[in-house]
């Protein structure tokens, strides 16, 4: 898949009831400009009010999803969610003149074919990621419900469901990449027992339903009574059991179909983090509410790891430029060298990296009885590795230097200390003019930010004597 953020090429309109309002609905996704995530549109509301798809505005998860953003509410919206989260969209407008998308067949299928049907394009501008490297888990005590997040290339994810019914058993289901949801998961249907469903009725709930968006598993006796209700409530002349167990003649798309809308519905919840996911979800049981609970605690590491812009990179990859390579670009030498490899190089960044090491010579003097690394060559390496993103898109580097103009907002955030290895982040603030750069550095050690400073440099080319 593309690294870059896509949305759709133009608008589609889709019309039904909402599940548990009964209401008309009309849904029009529209296209987004980039960085603007998903963000509902309540046309039906004075002043047109927005309510973002964050997890922080979750306000309910009783069989659905439900966002408030000052008191506007979207009910249901995570079929929605997990259909262009499947589509491989990143940015939409979801208009509505109601509180609830419509229910449609209780599954994804014609949120995928809608947004199929007018196609989705690249933007402008390129993703960001969760990039998973730790284990993170969820549990809620009180209904052993657990969902974690390891390691992973892909977005990948398996639920587990054990609902301890004859009827309805255990179930597994599997996503090993979001490009197969469209086959594999975005036609399972909603779904609920029998004695859940009668609930729902005496409380005034799924007002919308019908036979065709809910699969209803029996599991319990189907008395006069309760078939009275449910011949009303569906507006059918007979209701019978299916030898299946399940109610009626609406036949399963797949043998697992509950285990795999449990997993749609994860994937819906957890758009809510606003971010796309590297990592493999495995969610034991899920549900809305540890699903949004998940979903927060991803959207704080996502926000964590915004803020501290850690780099990802691989050690073990060749670098762009080693040691003698980087002689070759800039005239520092040893001792005042402060860079030993370069591992990312482009048109708007650099990626460096030094071993800090007692060998260095300003130990000797610096606190030799404890050494720490001086702030003053933290920045002179940052610099450098500046240097670099500079002398390396020029033909001859050797015959031009790079002098300081200015430094700003410098700031040191811990110790720099022997046997430490410092990464060294450079982006340029605005393209380079007239030999002026003007950049923001980071130095980390591990992912913990070390030093940081807007720094301002001119190149010139060398005196020729």
């Amino acid at each position: 898949m593309s690294d870059m953020q896509k949305t759709l090429q133009q608008e589609v309109t889709l019309s039904g009831i909402g599940l548990h309002t009964g209401k008309e609905v009309k849904l029009t996704i529209k296209p987004a400009k980039e960085n603007t995530g998903f963000v509902f549109v309540r046309t039906d509301l004075e002043g047109h009010p927005q309510v973002e798809a964050d997890v922080n505005y979750v306000v309910a998860t009783e069989r659905g999803t439900t966002l408030e953003k000052l008191g506007v509410k979207i009910n249901t919206c995570e079929h929605l969610l997990a259909a262009l989260v499947g589509c491989d969209v990143d940015n939409a407008i979801l208009e509505m003149d109601a509180s609830e998308p419509p229910i449609l067949d209780g599954s994804s299928k014609f949120f995928v074919e809608a947004i199929e049907s007018v196609g989705v394009i690249e933007q402008a501008i390129a993703r960001e990621y969760l990039v998973v490297k730790e284990v993170l888990s969820y549990t809620d005590p009180a209904t052993g419900s657990e969902i974690t997040i390891i390691p992973s290339d892909n977005y990948e994810i398996t639920t587990m469901v054990d609902f301890g019914t004859k009827v309805l058993g255990t179930q597994n289901a599997t996503l090993k990449n979001i490009s197969e949801f469209k086959e594999e998961i975005s036609s399972a249907r909603t779904f609920s027992f029998l004695h859940e469903l009668e609930m729902l009725l005496d409380h005034g709930l799924i007002k919308g339903g019908d036979i065709s968006n809910a699969i209803v598993y029996v599991d319990k006796d189907l008395t006069p009574d309760t078939t009275e209700k449910l011949k009303k409530a569906f507006g059918k002349d007979n209701v019978s059991i299916r030898p299946n167990g399940i109610l009626d003649n609406l036949t399963l798309n797949y043998p697992n179909e509950a285990a795999r809308h449990k997993l749609l519905d994860v994937i819906g919840d957890l758009a809510l983090a606003g971010v796309k996911i590297k990592g493999k979800v495995i969610a034991n049981k899920p549900g809305h509410f540890v699903n949004t609970q998940f979903a927060k605690k991803l959207n704080r590491q996502w926000k964590l790891q915004k803020k501290k812009n850690v780099p990802d990179f691989d050690l073990t990859k060749e670098p762009v430029f080693d040691i003698n390579g980087i002689m070759k670009l800039m005239p520092h030498r040893p001792p005042f060298l402060l860079i030993d490899k370069v591992l990312e190089l482009s048109d708007s960044h650099v990626v460096g990296l030094k071993n800090v090491t007692m060998n260095e010579p300003f130990f000797v003097g610096h606190f030799p009885k404890e050494p720490v690394m001086p702030g003053v060559l933290q920045v002179e390496a940052l610099a450098q590795t500046g240097g670099i993103l500079v002398l390396a898109s020029v033909p001859d580097p050797e015959n031009y230097s790079t002098y300081f103009i200015k430094m700003d907002k410098v700031k040191f955030k811990r110790k720099v200390v022997p046997g430490d290895t410092m990464i060294f982040k450079i982006e340029l603030i605005e393209p380079i003019r007239r030999g002026i750069v003007h950049m923001q550095g980071y130095g980390y050690v591990g992912d913990t930010v070390a030093v940081e400073a807007e720094l301002m440099a001119q190149v010139a080319k060398n005196k020729v004597d």
